[in-house]
């Protein structure tokens, strides 16, 4: 995993905030982040973010790629024949957290950037190929008509893997032992 912080202060910080001329701005990217915790973690972990004093409020945005949590589930069983609970997994592929002036987290989900100029550029140099070697092409014309195509399946396909994942979650909850 890699981890790089940045803190900025002073009159350059003010390009993120006005604030953070005063308290500074503090920058952070995760990348490839994997780690697995125990849920009883994450309930003992009120009392270490409790503090009497309001802290100053610091603007920041922190940046985490590609990174996988696990959650597992370590309290006593309620049941001694039960298989116990399956372990959560939060894939997260890129998600930006802003604190801004006024002291509230910002989430925000960013998609990978799709090259859509190389995917547009491979499909008119096999089209312009392809009636050289005597076999019969597609027109200039369809070729765009072909990638909008392409693009609405990809969508479709895309949909229909979130709703198979949600259908199988909701089938886990009844029965965790479910496998396709």
């Amino acid at each position: 995993p890699e981890v790089c912080l940045r803190l900025e202060v002073g009159p350059k910080a003010a390009v993120h905030s006005p604030l953070a001329v005063q308290n500074g701005f503090l920058h952070m990217l995760v990348h490839s982040y994997t780690a697995e915790f125990f849920m009883s973690f994450l309930t003992n972990l009120g009392p270490f973010l409790e503090d009497e004093i309001i802290p100053e409020v610091i603007p920041m945005e922190i940046e985490v790629v590609d990174a996988k949590i696990t959650l597992k589930d370590d309290n006593p069983r309620v049941y001694p024949t039960s298989p116990g609970p399956v372990p959560i997994t939060l894939a997260v592929d890129h998600v930006i957290v802003k604190r801004r002036d006024d002291g509230v987290f910002y989430l925000t989900e960013q998609e990978k950037p799709v090259s859509v100029l190389q995917e547009q550029k491979a499909p008119v140099e096999c089209v312009l190929a392809a009636p050289a070697a005597g076999t019969r092409g597609l027109q200039l014309k369809e070729v765009p008509e072909l990638q909008k195509e392409l693009q609405t399946m990809k969508i479709a396909l895309a949909e229909a893997n979130m709703d198979k994942a949600r259908l199988l979650q909701e089938i886990r909850k009844y029965n965790p032992l479910f496998q396709l």
